[in-house]
């Protein structure tokens, strides 16, 4: 037994809890716990999990985490380096690809079939209510000789016909103008982007959301956490195909969270359903801190 796992047994007996009832704080096996208390880490599905699962059990028995590693380091593997290559990416989802120069040529064709049907609209009555006119002053001087000034009178009073609007024009250029409404509608669809990406590191943004709801899939055994940009702690635990899969929490009122994933390869990440890409490959970087910026919608 090492003294760090001395140090948490005794705590954990001070508490006086059993394996068992740390098993069901923690979430964490029982036979990982076991195995840390007798410092047999060769059991552990790797050194990120180690220091996870201390960090936990620590928790679980109000000891200091940070401070523990600090004065036992010597008992705890190293989980990770930080000499990778730094790699600075600003990639955008799938999701906004098309940009506004796109949708605008999409439009004009419209716009210019609109204008069209407007100008021959207006030709039409001018060239109507031009040749109304001269028919009847033609017909009044006709009737000079025989017909009498009254009736004469009464012929250039006649109320002249205004053009007639094809209802069928009026219904293609009410669905163009649906058309139009439906293409701004969305261009309003969430946007995630990529801020910055610096090895195991990623921070996104999310924009153009009413919410935030965001689910942690599993399609093998993974361990991960969420906390929110003041550092609380938000949900932490395994999730394992044959167990719990998927966790879902609803983030809409926080501007920021960070998500540690243990083992990307096999972490699956939706934002309001909406799959997240990985920034760095997970296969390069297993261990992952992802950072997401909430900006809420104006209403």
């Amino acid at each position: 037994m090492t003294e760090l796992g001395n140090r948490l047994k005794e705590a954990r007996l001070e508490k006086d809890m059993s394996l068992d009832d740390l098993q069901a704080v923690t979430k964490i096996q029982k036979r990982y716990l076991e195995g840390i208390e007798e410092g047999n880490y060769s059991m552990m599905p790797g050194p990120f999990y180690v220091r996870a699962f201390i960090k936990q059990y620590a928790e679980a028995v109000d000891l200091e985490p940070e401070e523990l590693f600090e004065q036992y380091q010597a008992d705890v593997p190293t989980a990770f380096k930080d000499d990778l290559p730094e790699k600075l990416s600003r990639v955008q989802t799938r999701r906004n690809i098309s940009g506004g120069n796109s949708k605008f040529f999409d439009i004009l064709p419209k716009i210019l079939v609109a204008a069209f049907i407007i100008g021959a609209l207006a030709v039409i009555w001018y060239f109507y209510s031009q040749t109304a006119g001269k028919d009847t002053n033609e017909q009044i001087e006709n009737n000079s000789d025989g017909a009498s000034y009254e009736e004469a009178e009464n012929l250039s009073r006649e109320p002249v016909e205004e053009p007639v609007v094809d209802e069928e024009e009026d219904e293609q250029n009410g669905k163009d103008e649906d058309v139009d409404s439906t293409e701004e509608e969305v261009a309003q669809e969430q946007e995630i982007t990529v801020v910055e990406s610096q090895g195991r590191r990623t921070t996104y943004e999310l924009k153009n959301a009413d919410n935030f709801e965001l689910k942690l899939v599993s399609t093998g055994e993974t361990w991960v956490s969420i906390k929110n940009g003041a550092g609380q702690s938000v949900f932490q635990g395994m999730l394992t195909t044959g167990g719990t899969d998927s966790h879902t929490e609803d983030l809409s009122n926080e501007e920021e969270v960070v998500i540690r994933v243990g083992s990307a390869p096999n972490t699956e990440i939706y934002i309001n359903d909406e799959k997240l890409e990985y920034a760095a490959a997970p296969e390069s970087q297993t261990v992952q801190d992802i950072t997401i910026r909430y900006t809420k919608t104006s209403e």
